[in-house]
C-alpha cells in the first residue's frame, strides 16, 4: 500500500513540475485538457490515481509523451522504452 501511495504522489509531482515548466496553471490545463480542474488537483496532489486517458488528455495538453510523467518513479527512465523497444 505505501509503495502503491508514493507512486501516486511521484506521479502527481511530476505532473505539476512539468505543468509548472511549461508556464500553465491548474486552470489553464483544465481548458485546455477538458478535465476538471479538481481533478487535475487531485491527481498532482497524489489524492487520485489517473486512468491511463486522464495521463493521455493531460500529456496532450502539455505537450509531451505520457511516459515523461513516469521519470524516476522506481528507477524508469522514459527512454528505456523506446530504447528497448524492438518489433
Amino acid at each position: 500500500m505505501k509503495d502503491r501511495e508514493e507512486f501516486i504522489k511521484k506521479l502527481g509531482s511530476n505532473i505539476r513540475k512539468i505543468r509548472l515548466d511549461r508556464n500553465l496553471s491548474v486552470e489553464k490545463l483544465s481548458l485546455e485538457s477538458g478535465l476538471a480542474y479538481s481533478q487535475i488537483s487531485r491527481v498532482e496532489l497524489g489524492k487520485r490515481n489517473p486512468t491511463a486517458f486522464t495521463l493521455y488528455k493531460i500529456s496532450n495538453s502539455l505537450k509531451c509523451s505520457p511516459t515523461d510523467f513516469f521519470d524516476g518513479i522506481h528507477g524508469f527512465q522514459s527512454n528505456q522504452m523506446q530504447d528497448s523497444y524492438e518489433p
